[in-house]
């Protein structure tokens, strides 16, 4: 295997200052338990997605910078630019094994890596959860802090909206998750474990972040909207 190319850390620090902005100043973001996430060594930040902007939010609030996985079609024209400015690390989601393998040798530098485990923005619930970040976190032996994002998109809204000025947005992070192979397990079964671990912590951590808030989760996901935003009938 080719030794993948891995983004310089000069990018988060400096978009990182980029994403405080967009949470502090143009929207209204509370954030609790920073001090959840190592401020050193590898480590693995796993959040929920429901809308267009979790990406900087988490990245402009988290206490140490990161490199976020992003889907590989917003790297077109000036957004793309910017996000490769900033270090962040496309996936190609049909077969995002480039990504995973350029996220690990970051983690292996001992840097900080942002994961959205549902995949696709929608409900936000983490009922469901893909293998990267479980296979992130035992290859690169990191622990994982569970992120939970709410308020970035309310029901109705379109996936691709962007929240309005001063919108109350909250993210909190959770207590860190340290998955391991357990003895006689190897493989897929291993992988399937951690996965389910991290996923329940995550889903937990949100449904507690619900009811600290207030804020609630949107009741519709992507397929029940239409362009523009409105509910499908």
């Amino acid at each position: 295997m080719s030794t993948p190319h891995v983004p310089s850390p000069t990018g988060p620090a400096w978009s990182r200052w980029v994403g405080r902005f967009l949470a502090r100043v143009i929207w209204d973001t509370h954030v609790v338990g920073a001090e959840h996430v190592p401020a050193t060594g590898p480590v693995l930040l796993a959040a929920n997605h429901t809308g267009l902007v979790d990406g900087p939010l988490v990245l402009g609030v988290a206490p140490r910078p990161l490199h976020v996985l992003v889907k590989e079609e917003m790297f077109v024209g000036p957004i793309g630019w910017i996000l490769h400015a900033a270090g962040q690390i496309p996936v190609d989601r049909r077969g995002g094994r480039s990504a995973l393998v350029t996220a690990l040798a970051v983690l292996r530098r001992d840097g900080g890596v942002g994961v959205f485990p549902e995949g696709n923005r929608g409900r936000g619930d983490a009922t469901s959860a893909r293998a990267g970040v479980a296979w992130l976190a035992l290859n690169g032996h990191a622990p994982v802090v569970p992120v939970a994002v709410l308020g970035t998109r309310r029901t109705g809204d379109g996936v691709n909206r962007v929240p309005g000025f001063r919108r109350r947005l909250y993210v909190e992070f959770g207590t860190p998750v340290v998955v391991s192979t357990a003895d006689g397990v190897r493989g897929k079964a291993a992988l399937d474990a951690a996965n389910e671990q991290i996923r329940a912590a995550l889903a937990t951590l949100v449904t507690g972040a619900v009811d600290r808030s207030g804020i609630a989760l949107p009741v519709d996901g992507p397929e029940r909207l239409v362009p523009g935003g409105r509910p499908a009938q």
